[in-house]
C-alpha cells in the first residue's frame, strides 16, 4: 500500500520541499538520513513524519531479515519498502500534502475583543516579523552570517548589530525591538533579512555542557526562496500593499503588489527572453515596480521597453501590418515619454504611465512568442 499522507502538513512551499528532498535523494552520502530527517522536520508541521520515518527500516536490515514483520497503522510503509523508498515517495507525492492551515478563531477573536492570538495586544505586523526572524535564527539559518556559539570553540563572534549596521547604515537594531522601528526601518530589515538567511542542510546536536543544535552545508537559495514565501504571507494578511520579489534585477527588495495576471506577464517576459533583451527587461520592470517609484522612473521603464520593440519593429510590421504598427510607437512620440520635446503632450495623469507600461510590455512578450513561433518554422 502507499503513504498515508492524510497527517501530514506542509508548512513550507511544496516546490521547495521538492527540490530540496530530490537533492537529497541524489546524494550517495552516509548522512543522507539525517538531512532527510531535519528536512522534513523544517518542512512539515509537527513530528508525525520524522516518527513514521524513524520506524521504517534501513535498506540493510531490511535485506539481512529472511522473516520481516508485517507492518500496518498510520503512514506505514508498504512491504518490502526502506527508508529511501518511503522517503522517495513522500518527495514524489508531496503536491498531494495539504498546507497547514491557522486554526480556526478562538474566544477573543470571534468576539471582537482585538486582541491577538496570543491574548495581548492587537496583531503587529512587526512582532510578526520578528516571530519570523527568531524561527529562522532558531533553525541556524542566520548561522553563517551572525555565527554560531560551542562550548568547544569559544571564538569571537560576528557583532550581529554592526553585520546589519553596514549593510541597513541603522545601528543598535539587533536584539531586534520591533517597538522601536518607524516604517523605514522596518522595510529596511525586511530586505536586509532576506540576503542574510541561509539554510543548514545539515546539523548535529553537541550534547557536551548542553551546547545544543550546530548547523553546517548552507544554501541561501533555498532559505531566501522560503524567507519570501514566509514574509509575503505575513505582508498579504496585514494588508500591506508590498512584497518581496521573487525574480527580477530587485529579486528579494520590496516592490509594489500587481494582480495575478500581470505578474504571469511580468514572469513570461523574464523567462522567455533572448539573453540579450532579459537584462533590459529586469531593469525595466525593476525601475516600475520598486518602492520608491517614480513618474521619471515609470517613464524611464516605458522608454526601455520602447528601445526593444523599436529593435523589433520589422517583426511587428511584417504580422501586424501598415499603418495598424505605427500606433504603437505614436504614443512614445506624441507624449514626453523618450524624446522630450516642446511640442509633446505632457499633462497627463501618472496612471497613464501604468497603462503604457503594461501595454509595452505585453507586445514584448508577444513579440518573444513570434520569434519562437517562426524559429519552430
Amino acid at each position: 500500500m502507499s503513504l498515508d499522507l492524510s497527517n501530514y502538513e506542509l508548512v513550507w512551499p511544496t516546490e521547495l520541499l521538492v527540490s530540496e528532498g530530490e537533492r537529497i535523494l541524489r546524494s550517495a552520502s552516509p548522512s543522507w538520513e539525517t538531512k532527510a530527517k531535519w528536512l522534513m522536520t523544517e518542512s512539515l508541521a509537527g513530528t508525525t513524519a520524522v516518527a513514521d520515518f524513524e520506524e521504517v527500516r534501513s535498506q540493510k536490515a531490511a535485506s539481512d531479515d529472511p522473516w520481516p514483520p508485517a507492518v500496518s497503522g498510520w503512514g506505514a510503509p508498504r512491504a518490502g519498502m526502506d527508508k529511501r523508498d518511503w522517503f522517495t515517495e513522500l518527495i514524489q507525492r508531496a503536491p498531494e500534502i495539504r498546507h497547514a492551515a491557522a486554526p480556526r478563531p478562538y474566544w477573543p477573536q470571534r468576539h471582537d475583543s482585538g486582541l491577538s492570538h496570543d491574548g495581548s495586544t492587537p496583531r503587529d505586523s512587526r512582532r510578526d516579523f520578528t516571530r519570523i526572524i527568531r524561527e529562522f535564527a532558531d533553525n541556524g539559518y542566520l548561522v553563517e552570517a551572525f555565527g554560531e556559539e560551542c562550548v568547544d570553540d569559544p571564538d569571537e563572534l560576528p557583532d550581529a548589530s554592526e553585520v546589519i549596521d553596514q549593510r541597513l547604515g541603522i545601528p543598535d537594531l539587533w536584539p531586534l525591538a520591533p517597538e522601536s522601528w518607524d516604517q523605514d526601518t522596518f522595510y529596511g530589515l525586511v530586505e536586509v533579512f532576506h540576503d542574510l538567511v541561509s539554510r543548514p542542510r545539515m546539523r548535529r546536536f553537541h550534547s557536551y555542557n548542553a551546547c545544543g543544535w550546530h548547523h553546517s552545508e548552507f544554501h541561501n537559495g533555498p532559505a531566501r526562496a522560503l524567507y519570501r514565501w514566509r514574509v509575503n504571507n505575513l505582508l498579504r494578511e496585514a494588508g500591506i500593499g508590498y512584497e518581496l520579489a521573487v525574480e527580477g534585477e530587485d529579486l528579494g527588495r520590496l516592490v509594489g503588489v500587481t494582480d495575478v495576471a500581470r505578474s504571469q506577464l511580468m514572469h513570461r517576459a523574464l523567462s522567455d527572453s533572448a539573453p540579450d533583451i532579459t537584462g533590459r527587461i529586469r531593469h525595466a520592470i525593476a525601475l516600475f515596480r520598486g518602492r520608491d517609484t517614480s513618474a521619471e522612473s515609470k517613464r524611464s521603464a516605458i522608454v526601455t521597453l520602447a528601445g526593444i520593440l523599436e529593435e523589433r519593429r520589422s517583426l511587428i510590421k511584417e504580422k501586424v501590418g501598415r499603418p495598424d504598427e505605427g500606433a504603437l510607437f505614436e504614443i512614445a512620440n506624441r507624449y514626453d515619454l523618450r524624446h522630450r520635446r516642446t511640442d509633446q503632450r505632457g499633462n497627463y495623469d501618472e496612471a497613464f504611465l501604468d497603462w503604457i507600461f503594461w501595454w509595452y510590455l505585453a507586445t514584448v512578450e508577444l513579440t518573444n512568442r513570434l520569434i519562437a513561433s517562426r524559429n519552430l518554422d
